[in-house]
């Protein structure tokens, strides 16, 4: 505060002390307000030029968003979502090729019923399942993951019609089979692969709301695991649709992320359960839960014969070494695992953990396949799941051991532990725990097939409820460095 300063030598003028008292008094009340907001510590709302009712605030890993209504009467926690209504080249074109996308088989059985493939009770799945739930289970691609989610958002009950009122747009473009159908082609170039992603930018950037935000409110789904959109050179493998200008501030859903790019944010890969309401969850869980699981642990993998020190090879070897009343072992080779799913759901629902080493990339689906059969994961990477999907799986602060086991695999190599030696040392009623933590978690980690824009209903929520709470929360954190225009 600064002195006062009479104007003149007069003594009773150097002595205020009413105005001094007044002072001390005034300045005494504004610090018993500060004090008392500060106890109380209301979540910030994040800049938006919608009302201050309309936002929500930051919320655990874990948590759902809280609820608000929109003018429809409809529950959505953070706003609304536009879907963008793309050209037909960009997505249902693509899926007209489906017998043409991938050279060993034809992809329009696995892309059928909006991308959930055929339905279980015309496959092996159908004798492994309770017969109430053969409704819940389609032969799905692990890389269905456009296909579906753009099926969901079309009828998800915060879509908009009406982009003015969106704080989020969702941008259908099938990525993952445009570049996908080139891969493997003997005779296709860098252009080739990147011809499609390029002529979808162009479209996008002429957008009035693209160019409001420059792409911060904007996300895609991506079928493929994110290195299939990076490529550093033209000989290289893959697209670089995630290297291309103007893409750098949307949100990629992508079910593997890089690690440093926080644009990427890992989701789980597809599986075959796909549930309808709420009560075929808790069908499901009830039924995974109770089933006897007579092996320790099990692993379904292909060894790679010519890789030095395969770490499958590895883990093998170990399931060997603990014998068939331990560990169950499924030789995946020649892609037997993905013609045949049921053998792997069948082997994990009759074990208490399974063995999760890298695929060919650092994740595989085969670590969702595990936790939805009620298994707990064994993992050896850290980048296979606690630094992969941050939405869905609880993680920091040992909240990992809740759910999962952690092998150092350098001390698997030399010799100095055995997998069998760390899961039997477990004590049961931990291990009972952790299997009802899994067991808790499925309803996040499947895509349901419900037709309504509820979702799941029953206070569950689905892979896609978490996804759109996501993205309107980080829409509302990214505001402030957009300015609209």
């Amino acid at each position: 505060m600064a002195s006062y300063r009479p104007e003149h030598a007069n003594p009773a003028a150097r002595r205020p002390r009413p105005v001094v008292l007044l002072m001390l008094a005034f300045f005494a009340l504004q610090l018993l307000i500060f004090l008392s907001f500060r106890a109380v510590r209301p979540p910030p709302a994040p800049a938006s030029s919608a009302p201050a009712a309309d936002t929500a605030a930051a919320v655990p890993v874990l948590a759902s968003a809280p609820a608000r209504r929109d003018g429809n009467g409809s529950s959505c926690g953070g706003g609304l979502v536009y879907v963008y209504d793309l050209p037909a080249a960009f997505n249902e074109d693509l899926l007209r090729m489906c017998d043409k996308l991938a050279p060993m088989y034809s992809l329009c059985p696995y892309l059928a019923n909006d991308g959930l493939g055929l339905p279980a009770g015309g496959t092996n799945l159908s004798s492994l399942l309770p017969r109430e739930l053969l409704g819940s289970w389609y032969a799905s691609d692990q890389f269905a993951l456009e296909h579906i989610v753009r099926r969901r958002l079309l009828s998800h009950r915060c879509r908009t019609a009406d982009p003015a009122r969106a704080a989020a747009f969702f941008v259908p473009f099938y990525a993952g089979l445009a570049v996908g159908r080139h891969l493997w082609a003997p005779n296709a170039t860098g252009a080739d692969r990147d011809r499609d992603c390029a002529a979808l930018l162009s479209w996008l950037h002429a957008q009035p709301w693209y160019r409001r935000s420059r792409g911060w409110d904007h996300f895609i789904a991506l079928g493929r695991i994110t290195w299939d959109f990076r490529r550093t050179s033209d000989d290289a493998w893959g697209g670089s649709f995630l290297t291309m200008p103007g893409v750098a501030n949307i949100t990629r859903l992508v079910i593997e992320r890089d690690p440093w790019d926080d644009m990427d944010v890992g989701v789980p890969y597809p599986t075959g359960f796909h549930p309808r309401a709420a009560a075929d969850v808790r069908a499901w869980q009830r039924h995974v839960a109770r089933r006897p699981r007579p092996m320790l642990f099990a692993f379904a993998g292909a060894p790679r014969s010519a890789i030095r020190g395969d770490f499958r090879a590895l883990l093998l070897g170990e399931c060997q070494a603990a014998g068939a009343a331990a560990c169950g072992a499924l030789d995946c080779a020649e892609g037997r695992c993905i013609r045949n799913n049921a053998l792997v759901m069948e082997l994990f629902m009759g074990a208490r953990f399974c063995l999760q080493p890298r695929g060919d990339s650092f994740t595989r689906r085969s670590l969702f396949d595990c936790m939805v059969a009620g298994a707990v994961p064994v993992l050896f990477w850290r980048r296979s799941a606690y630094r992969q999907y941050g939405w869905y799986l609880p993680v920091g602060d040992r909240r990992e051991a809740e759910w999962s086991v952690f092998i150092d695999r350098e001390k698997l190599r030399a010799g100095n532990l055995t997998v069998r030696g760390v899961l039997a040392a477990i004590p049961e009623p931990r291990v009972r725990l952790m299997r009802e933590r899994v067991v808790e978690m499925i309803p996040r980690l499947v895509y349901a097939a419900a037709d309504g824009g509820e979702g799941l209903g029953g206070g569950l929520e689905d892979a896609v409820e978490v996804m759109v709470d996501g993205m309107l929360r980080r829409v509302a954190e990214q505001r402030p460095r957009w300015r609209p225009t």
